[in-house]
C-alpha cells in the first residue's frame, strides 16, 4: 500500500535446516478476515492444523483421509501438552495462558540459576536468541522484497 514502510501482504518461501520446506503467508489486507491466524504442517504421512479462533482444537489428518480431533484437557495428550493446560476440557484457553506459560518457564530458569542448580532441559520459552533470529527473519524477508522477491539465504546466527 502506498506510503507504508513494509508490505501489507507477504508469501515467504522457507527452507529449514533439516531440508523441510514451507510457506509463511501473512496479510493485513485479507478482506473479510478478522484474524484467522492458523498453522498447518504437512508431512509425508499426515498433517497438523490449528486455528487461533478455535485454540483448543488440533486436527491430525492422515494420508489415508482419517481426521483425528485432539482437544486441550482431554486424555491422550502428551505430558508436555498436559503440563501447559490450565483448564479442563471444554473451557477456552489461549492468549492469557500463553503468557502464564512463558512466565512459569522463565521462573523455573531463574530459580535454577539462583539456587545454583543446572538449568532444566525441558524449559520452553523464547530466549534473546529467539528474538534475534526473529528480527533476522524479518530483515531477510524485507531484503527479498526489495530485490523483487528473489530468494535470500537466511544468515547463520550461530
Amino acid at each position: 500500500m502506498e506510503g507504508r514502510r513494509l508490505d501489507d501482504d507477504a508469501h515467504v518461501l522457507l527452507r529449514l535446516s533439516n531440508g523441510a520446506k514451507g510457506i509463511l503467508v501473512c496479510s493485513q489486507v485479507a478482506c473479510g478476515e478478522a484474524n484467522n491466524l492458523n498453522i498447518r504442517v504437512y508431512g509425508t504421512e499426515g498433517s497438523l492444523e490449528w486455528h487461533q479462533e478455535e485454540p483448543n482444537v488440533l486436527l491430525y489428518k492422515t494420508a489415508g483421509g482419517r481426521i483425528r480431533t485432539m482437544r486441550a484437557g482431554t486424555a491422550g495428550l502428551s505430558d508436555a501438552s498436559r503440563s501447559i493446560s490450565r483448564t479442563p476440557a471444554g473451557h477456552p484457553e489461549g492468549y492469557l495462558e500463553a503468557f502464564a506459560n512463558i512466565y512459569r518457564e522463565a521462573f523455573r530458569a531463574i530459580a535454577a540459576e539462583v539456587s545454583g542448580q543446572p538449568r532444566p532441559k525441558d524449559l520452553d520459552f523464547p530466549t534473546i536468541d529467539d528474538g534475534i533470529e526473529g528480527m533476522a527473519f524479518i530483515e531477510t524477508a524485507v531484503k527479498s522484497a526489495k530485490r523483487g522477491a528473489k530468494w535470500v539465504k537466511f544468515p547463520s546466527l550461530k
